[in-house]
C-alpha cells in the first residue's frame, strides 16, 4: 500500500535548515518520506539518514526514492535512540515532524483513529524498555483502559489530552469495563460519547479526539521520547547545523519551545524564528490536518 500522507509545512521546514549539496540530514520522523524526497530533489548530492519507529513507513515510501540522486539510508528505530543510529556521526540538519501520519491513522489497524473500528493497541510498533507493563510486555491502550485505576485514567486524559471532561470519561470507562471488557476503538468512542455533555458532542473538535490523543501519548511515551530526542539531536548537530521541529499540540510545542529557549540562554544556539511558523490558509484548505501545526527552528552555535 502506497503512502497517502501529506507533508505539512514542507517548504518552510526545508528552507529553515539552510542546506546544500554536501549536507548530511537526519529525518528523525520519516513517515511518508515527504520531507526527505523534497530534500533529495533540491539537493542531489545530499546524504539523508531516515529514521522511523514504524517499519511499514519505509515499505510504503520506497518507490518514491527509486530514481533519486541523493544518498539515503533507513533505520527502523524511535528517535529517542538516534544517538545509537548515528554513533559519532555529526549531521547538518535534523527534522522532527511530530504529527501522526495519515498512513498510521488510516491504514495501521492499530486503533489510532476513532473513525475506524479497530483493536485498541495505539502502539507505534517499536516500544522502549521503559514503556512496558510489569510483566515486561508492551503497553497498549486496551490494557490502560481495562486495568488502570480511575484516578490514573483521569490524570492522563487531562494531562496528555487536556480534556476538561477527563474525570467523567474516566468514570465512564471504569463503569463500562465492569460490565464488559473494552476491546475496540468503537467501544471506547461509545463510552466517551455517553460520558460527555450533549453540547460537547456538537463542537468543532470530535469529542473523542483528546482522549485518543492522551492514550496514544501514554502508550508510546511520546513526551519522554521528545525530550530525549531533542537533547540527543542537538548533541549530534555540527556547529552551524540546524534543527526544525513541527509540533501539533500544545504539550509538544511547550517542550520544544522550552528546550530551544534554554539553548539560546546558554549561548549554544540561536532561534531562526522568534515565533513559530504556522501553515498558510491555502495549505489548511488542502490538508485540514495541518491546521494545528507549528514549526520552530534553531541553529547550533557551538
Amino acid at each position: 500500500m502506497q503512502s497517502i500522507h501529506k507533508t505539512v509545512l514542507l517548504n518552510e521546514t526545508i528552507e529553515g535548515l539552510d542546506l546544500n549539496n554536501k549536507s548530511i540530514v537526519l529525518d528523525a520522523t520519516f513517515g511518508g518520506g515527504g520531507h526527505s524526497l523534497e530534500i533529495c530533489n533540491r539537493y542531489p548530492g545530499i546524504k539523508i539518514i531516515a529514521l522511523d519507529q514504524d517499519a511499514s513507513a519505509f515499505t510504503k515510501a520506497k518507490k518514491k526514492f527509486k530514481n533519486v540522486k541523493c544518498e539515503i539510508s533507513f533505520a527502523n528505530d524511535n528517535f529517542r535512540n538516534l544517538d545509537k543510529v548515528l554513533g559519532e556521526k555529526k549531521v547538518d540538519g535534523i527534522i522532527f515532524d511530530l504529527g501522526l501520519s495519515s498512513d498510521q491513522l488510516e491504514n495501521s489497524g492499530r486503533g489510532f483513529s476513532f473513525t475506524k473500528n479497530e483493536p485498541l493497541s495505539m502502539q507505534m510498533q517499536m516500544q522502549s524498555k521503559e514503556n512496558k507493563n510489569s510483566k515486561g510486555e508492551e503497553l497498549t491502550a486496551e490494557e490502560i483502559v481495562n486495568t488502570w485505576e480511575e484516578k490514573n485514567l483521569a490524570d492522563i486524559i487531562y494531562g496528555y489530552g487536556e480534556e476538561k471532561f477527563a474525570r467523567r470519561i474516566a468514570k465512564g470507562i471504569v463503569e463500562a469495563r465492569a460490565k464488559k471488557k473494552i476491546e475496540t476503538t468503537f467501544d471506547l468512542v461509545k463510552i466517551i460519547e455517553d460520558s460527555v455533555p450533549a453540547f460537547y458532542k456538537r463542537g468543532r473538535l470530535h469529542f473523542a479526539t483528546r482522549t485518543f490523543q492522551a492514550l496514544r501519548i501514554a502508550v508510546n511515551d511520546e513526551l519522554g521520547a521528545l525530550e530525549e530526542g531533542l537533547a540527543k539531536g542537538f548533541s549530534s548537530l555540527s556547529a552551524g547545523g540546524r534543527m526544525s521541529v513541527i509540533s501539533f499540540h500544545s504539550l509538544e510545542d511547550r517542550i520544544v519551545k522550552r528546550f530551544f529557549k534554554q539553548k539560546e540562554r546558554d549561548g549554544l544556539a540561536k532561534l531562526i524564528n522568534k515565533k513559530p511558523i504556522t501553515p498558510q490558509k491555502e495549505e489548511i484548505i488542502n490538508n485540514n490536518r495541518s491546521r494545528s501545526a507549528k514549526l520552530r527552528s534553531l541553529e547550533k552555535i557551538k
